[in-house]
């Protein structure tokens, strides 16, 4: 999906900018800063997907769609700072009105949602070529995160995969867990596993994932289970069910 980003404030571009970087065949063709830029940038690149913010310097995201509407407006999704606004946004006719802040997993579920509606657009073009990037890309996994964005108390936290000894479910949430810190995300652990490196993760427990670069030694104990002893000499469970997926991992580095 050919996509425009606007929003005036840089580190929400970036943000957006780092979260579809790990979405399959979506291209980002322009990123704007005020109402005018995307405008012309519509109108230069002809998107299929506008990802709009509705408070801007020189005019609001509505003021864009007055301008863009006809036959070649993209879909759009506001990503906003502001939830009065939702109501205005569906009568407009947006897709969907993300919240600011809102998670990798939020923004996939949305863009999802433009593929189906892009497919049934009378678009001839469009349609051919979602149609053929789905033959390119059926069966193939999306590419693990080598970098992830983190909001901590009001900072904006940048985390290397390297970084990370283990992540633990918490509820509706996970913990991410440095050597140094710990990280409060809301995401689900079996999304978060999607997201790593297969190669260097490997999930122990349903509630677990540890990187086994950080990983001292394993301890076994009764029924087939292990007890996982990180370089900092952290103790973790690995339940029977994934004790396969540990072995084969380690067997593999080797």
């Amino acid at each position: 999906m050919r996509t425009v980003i606007a929003d005036d404030e840089a580190l929400a571009r970036n943000k957006l900018r780092l979260m579809l970087s790990s979405e399959l065949g979506v291209e980002i063709v322009a990123e704007c800063e005020n109402g005018l830029q995307t405008i012309r940038a519509i109108a230069s690149h002809r998107p299929d997907l506008l990802l709009l913010d509705i408070s801007m310097p020189d005019m609001d995201g509505f003021r864009v769609l007055q301008s863009i509407a006809g036959k070649q407006a993209p879909i759009v999704i506001f990503t906003t700072a502001y939830d009065s606004h939702a109501v205005r946004a569906f009568e407009a006719h947006a897709l969907d009105y993300l919240l600011k802040p809102f998670d990798r997993e939020r923004l996939h579920h949305s863009l999802e949602r433009a593929r189906a509606e892009l497919l049934r657009s009378p678009d001839a073009e469009t349609t051919h070529r979602l149609l053929n990037f789905i033959t390119r890309t059926a069966g193939q996994k999306p590419r693990p995160d080598h970098r992830f964005v983190i909001r901590s108390g009001g900072r904006i936290v940048f985390l290397d995969c390297d970084e990370i000894c283990w992540v633990e479910a918490a509820a509706n949430y996970i913990r991410v867990n440095t050597r140094k810190q710990s990280y409060l995300l809301r995401e689900g652990i079996s999304h978060m596993a999607e997201r790593l490196d297969p190669a260097q993760f490997v999930r122990i427990h349903r509630s677990l994932i540890v990187n086994i670069q950080h990983i001292k030694e394993l301890q076994p104990v009764n029924s087939g289970e292990y007890i996982v002893v990180l370089k900092d000499g952290k103790e973790l469970s690995c339940s029977r069910g994934y004790r396969s997926g540990l072995q084969n991992l380690i067997q593999g580095t080797l």
